[in-house]
């Protein structure tokens, strides 16, 4: 596929070097749609036209790129966003924002490359559904009916009791199981994050910093659709950092 991208930087030479970048990629190649030298501008063009990939600046006149991130997510298609600055310090905010990557200047083309490969990934996982995920369901009793619940739509599964919380973007349901026994059943659709839960792999949007009342100071999932937070164990923090990264 080619990636379509909208570069958003005040200094025109910042986005000249990038588009030029960009034209030496290959494999996933990449195609610049247009150029924005602020946030509004970006905002603007978004509006009439799609976009895979936004290149954004963090300092920038006006509206910088941090908030500029936040207004995209309210489009209803938005591009998968990429911070590209020559600043450090805003990684863990940038992330926090479900950006795919935080590339600093002088960005490297082989750097730029991979950064590419990790877009087209995730613009797989969410055009082209796994074919064989419908076909599989969680039977639950729900108020005295059976309620066949697709395999795709569950967000997590967590263990409270004697039950499983089942979680879909809309709904709660209470499933008579364990834990254990749905990790290793569906063990290709979902992966533990603590003790207590599992998650939908392909439903991780973000790695955030998060204080719970019971864990204290840690990391926490954001999966889409919800908004609730799910606490990360130590133990799982590594492999949940490559499932964000999309090399999970």
């Amino acid at each position: 596929m080619v990636l379509k991208v909208l570069i958003v930087d005040d200094e025109a030479l910042a986005r000249a070097r990038l588009r030029t970048l960009l034209g030496d990629c290959s494999a996933p190649a990449a195609s610049v749609q247009a150029e924005a030298a602020n946030a509004a501008q970006a905002v603007e063009w978004l509006q009439h036209h799609d976009a895979d990939l936004a290149l954004v600046d963090i300092h920038m006149p006006g509206a910088d790129g941090l908030a500029l991130a936040q207004m995209l997510r309210t489009l209803p298609r938005p591009p998968a966003v990429v911070f590209v600055t020559a600043h450090a310090e805003h990684a863990v905010q940038a992330f926090e924002l479900e950006a795919v990557d935080y590339l600093t200047k002088p960005v490297r083309l082989e750097r730029l490359q991979a950064m590419l490969q990790k877009v087209e990934r995730l613009a797989h996982a969410n055009r082209a559904p796994e074919p064989d995920l419908p076909q599989e369901i969680l039977v639950i009793q729900d108020r005295g009916s059976t309620v066949r619940v697709p395999l795709a739509q569950v967000l997590y599964l967590k263990a409270e009791l004697k039950y499983v919380t089942v979680r879909t973007r809309d709904k709660s349901f209470i499933l008579d199981a364990s834990l254990s026994e749905l990790e290793d059943k569906y063990k290709d659709h979902f992966m533990r994050i603590h003790r207590n839960a599992l998650i939908s792999r392909r439903a991780v949007r973000a790695l955030v910093k998060h204080h719970d009342p019971q864990e204290g100071e840690g990391w926490a999932v954001r999966l889409e659709g919800i908004d609730e937070l799910l606490f990360v164990s130590r133990r799982q923090l590594a492999a949940v950092r490559e499932v964000v990264a999309g090399v999970g």
